[in-house]
């Protein structure tokens, strides 16, 4: 089965090599070997150049990952992004790499903008904005962003999508997922990585992030979730002039977050926008249940009134009602003390493999809980806490979903940005009253018996379908039309081997079958001679050693003798 279905086309072909020198180019000739290039279209090795690789030694491993997704381009660079927030699978030397990763480009021409302004809008760009700058204030891989005015006198951002973007970005997806098959199929190790799933999760993140509708719904439903709140300003989002490439929102003035001295030239105390900033990622995570994804120093502005301005509404999690009940059980055990209810939830949030051992689990994890319960605040880095959870709870194979996983990020990014600005800010001491309050809004009286309501609902859809579930049941069973399909997991591989193997014996029993045949032959002295010797003989020989010469080769290039 060929896996680059996809590169019929040079262009295709050309990305291809363009990718594989690139990698090479970094010092991975490792893994492009193990990937056996001799497989790709146009016999791999023939077509990938050999160019001088930059002075790398002083570069580690991760550090050269990050260089090699800079330079393969925007997708690669959206894709370690991503990566960047799987820390429970991702070893912490790569996550800060990853989490350097820059998302910023040359931008496109101002004419290029109008164009595709216009095509979107479908009018010209006077009848919509009195004012269009031709430079942009921001570009990234994705989009940049211009300021304009309204007709009607709005001041806005306009984001528009870089031409030919979708394109670019389809194709290299296409060759990650190829990719990713082939890295499963050819180094074993890497699938507790699960490579394919994570570029399909990629694939579908992408899509959602080309698409400004859902972004603009984004930031509405922030905007409606911060009504009323004096200390964060979302900006509106001008629907009449958004479309699927396009949006239109408000221009809020503001000041980046990242100096706390240039937030004092400004008037501004940093003191209080990291007490804000806190308090506005927790209230999206405990209170709205729905939260942005990536809160860093370029996503967030500081207005007068020291008051939070957040940008980019891209990447924003998600938090369902099983989801929730984990959290909040999380959160009552860690508030108690309760070693019990924490490792039930971590039990729950994730799948577990059959064979973890729960009871050591259990002890690791409260040997290492044991060294926070009675230190001080100031003492406790809450990065340092998650990424030691993570990593204990993915050393027993337990997958938590990615919602956590980005909430755990957003707690983690949100303290640093606090001690960037305040050297004495501590979040846990602000998020003990946010955790409180969910934990008995879930697991307090109300919440037990508003989770009483929606199991009596559930109960009662099921008393509802079960008679009808039943007599289908009983009728395919009187037709003979019930059966019982069974799934093996992880046999797959063992029969593919098998096979093989199975192949492979029984072309070596015909091969000495041929042998010996000829053998006899020779010592019969039948048929036309050749040297003193039956030339069928002769053949039957040479017939065999073409054959075994031609499994030999196919059982090296295999690696496996």
């Amino acid at each position: 089965m060929n896996l680059f279905r996809i590169h019929k086309t040079l262009r295709g072909l050309k990305r291809y090599r363009e990718i594989l020198s690139i990698i090479l180019k970094y010092g991975f000739e490792d893994v492009v070997g193990r990937l056996r290039p001799a497989a790709l279209p146009l016999n791999g090795r023939k077509w990938l150049p050999r160019r001088a690789r930059p002075h790398l030694s002083h570069a580690t491993r991760p550090e050269r990952v990050r260089l090699m997704f800079e330079e393969l381009g925007p997708t690669f660079i959206k894709f370690g992004q991503m990566l960047s927030t799987r820390v429970e699978i991702i070893p912490p030397g790569y996550i800060r790499e990853l989490s350097r990763l820059q998302d910023s480009v040359p931008p496109f021409p101002a004419e290029q903008a109008r164009s595709m302004l216009e095509a979107e809008l479908g009018r010209p760009v006077e009848s919509v904005f009195r004012r269009f700058d031709a430079e942009p204030v921001a570009a990234a891989s994705i989009a940049q962003v211009h300021r304009a005015v309204l007709s009607s006198g709005e001041h806005v951002a306009v984001k528009i999508q870089r031409p030919g973007i979708r394109a670019v970005i389809g194709r290299d997806v296409e060759i990650l997922l190829d990719l990713a098959r082939l890295i499963e199929r050819r180094i074993p190790e890497s699938r507790i990585f699960d490579p394919v799933v994570r570029v399909e999760e990629f694939s579908r993140w992408i899509v959602q992030e080309q698409d400004f509708l859902q972004e603009g719904r984004n930031a509405d439903r922030f905007r409606r979730n911060f009504e009323g709140d004096k200390t964060v300003c979302v900006p509106r989002v001008y629907w009449e002039w958004t479309t699927p490439r396009v949006l239109t929102m408000e221009y809020v003035e503001g000041v980046p977050v990242h100096d706390p001295l240039v937030l004092k030239k400004a008037g501004l105390n940093p003191k209080t926008i990291a007490l804000n900033g806190a308090r506005a990622v927790l209230r999206q995570i405990f209170e709205h249940e729905f939260f942005h994804g990536d809160p860093h120093p370029g996503n967030l502005l500081a207005g007068p009134g020291n008051v939070i301005i957040p940008l980019d509404f891209g990447l924003m999690g998600h938090l369902d009602g099983d989801t929730v009940d984990i959290l909040a059980e999380l959160a009552a055990g860690v508030l108690k003390k309760d070693m019990d209810k924490i490792v039930r939830a971590f039990l729950s949030m994730g799948a577990v493999d059959d064979d973890v051992d729960v009871r050591s689990f259990r002890r690791d994890l409260s040997d290492m809980l044991a060294r926070y319960w009675d230190v001080r605040y100031s003492q406790v880095n809450v990065e340092h806490l998650l990424n030691e959870a993570i990593s204990l709870v993915s050393r027993y194979r337990i997958r938590i979903p990615r919602n956590l996983i980005l909430m755990g990020k957003s707690l983690a990014v949100i303290e640093g940005v606090g001690v960037g600005l305040d050297p004495d800010f501590q979040i846990i001491p602000v998020a003990e009253p946010f955790m409180r309050k969910f934990a008995l809004k879930r697991m307090g009286p109300k919440g037990l018996i508003r989770e009483a309501a929606r199991r009596i609902d559930d109960y009662r859809d099921l008393l509802v379908t079960l008679p009808e579930s039943v007599k289908s049941i009983l009728s395919k069973v009187r037709r003979g039309e019930l059966s019982v399909n069974f799934q093996h997991r992880g046999l797959d591989r063992l029969i593919r081997e098998l096979d093989r193997a199975s192949n492979r014996l029984s072309f070596s029993l015909i091969i000495a079958a041929i042998i010996i045949a000829s053998s006899l032959i020779i010592m019969l002295n039948r048929g036309p001679m050749l040297f003193g010797l039956s030339a069928f003989g002769l053949v039957g020989y040479l017939f065999a050693g073409i054959l075994g010469l031609w499994l030999a080769v196919a059982i090296m290039r295999s690696g496996k003798l």
